[in-house]
């Protein structure tokens, strides 16, 4: 089978299954979030120690935000009088975790790879956000007001149907704004998949290279991937020999640093947080990738 048909029978799988988990997912989180009150989300992320840490991740992880959200709601935080360390978890944890990401991960890689995913953002994302209140950064946050109300999770309308068809509706909203971004993404898996030489690819990023990790989240740190980008991209490098842990570390540094919001968070953080966000995002691609190739 020559390589063009391989890539575009790997991009049309792919992509359908891809299209029909976001949209099935969505649904349910968005109706699962009409039921659930905003302000008993905050209240536990108020939570004193280590408990406001694990909420704030627990917050990100299951709520699909985008920067345009995320940045909003990060300053709904702040003005609500939430702990510093507990809003820096969750702007760790929220581009990289939600039921989405979790669901993609066990139906193209497996369950081990989606629990350990989970379990090592979450722990880093816990731990860099008290290391970042222990340091005393909360001054490096600007005077800023909020206008408005900022980013609200809607109760939406009454009746089960009303809110099913009203989620639907909003999942559909979701995929039509990342439809875009999947496409490059599997395009890409595809290419990789159908013509990228496994040899040269096994050398450079395969489990003989001590380097792989490193260099693999180096690469991903200036590209804007998401998740959903990212995941078809290291199944294709899987299949051509890649490491787990490269894999892993590539998905962490695409995704966790996105240009457009570290943007808008310069508006709300100083250089110095900014900085650290690169940093942190860095260390727990190539950590939770050398974890992934030891114990997987």
């Amino acid at each position: 089978m020559n390589s063009l048909l391989v890539s575009v029978q790997y991009f049309f799988t792919i992509m359908a299954e891809l299209a029909v988990l976001f949209v099935g997912i969505s649904t349910l989180i968005a109706l699962a979030f009409m039921y659930l009150p905003e302000e008993k989300l905050q209240a536990w992320m108020a939570g004193k120690g280590i408990w406001g840490n694990i909420m704030g991740v627990l917050f990100g992880a299951v709520t699909p935000f985008c920067a345009c959200s995320t940045v909003p709601m990060t300053l709904g935080f702040l003005q609500a009088g939430i702990p510093f360390g507990s809003i820096m978890s969750f702007v760790i944890a929220s581009p990289l975790m939600d039921p989405l990401v979790f669901t993609l991960l066990v139906a193209f890689m497996g369950w081990k790879v989606a629990v350990g995913f989970l379990v090592l953002t979450s722990v880093f994302a816990v731990f860099f956000g008290i290391m970042l209140d222990k340091m005393g950064w909360s001054n490096q946050v600007k005077r800023v007001r909020l206008k408005g109300d900022g980013y609200q999770i809607s109760a939406g309308p009454d009746g089960f149907k009303n809110r099913l068809i009203a989620s639907f509706g909003k999942a559909w909203g979701d995929f039509r704004a990342v439809l875009v971004y999947m496409v490059i993404g599997v395009a890409i898996g595809a290419a990789i998949y159908g013509y990228l030489p496994q040899a040269l690819l096994a050398r450079v990023a395969g489990p003989e290279n001590p380097f792989a990790v490193v260099v693999v989240a180096l690469i991903g740190l200036p590209l804007y991937i998401r998740v959903e980008s990212a995941i078809p991209i290291g199944l294709a490098l899987l299949d051509k020999g890649a490491s787990i842990g490269a894999v892993i570390a590539l998905i962490i540094s695409g995704a966790g640093i996105a240009i457009p919001e570290l943007t808008m968070f310069a508006g709300i953080f100083k250089r110095k947080i900014i900085i650290a966000f690169v940093v942190i995002v860095f260390i727990t691609a190539v950590l939770s990738g050398l974890i992934f190739n030891l114990l997987i």
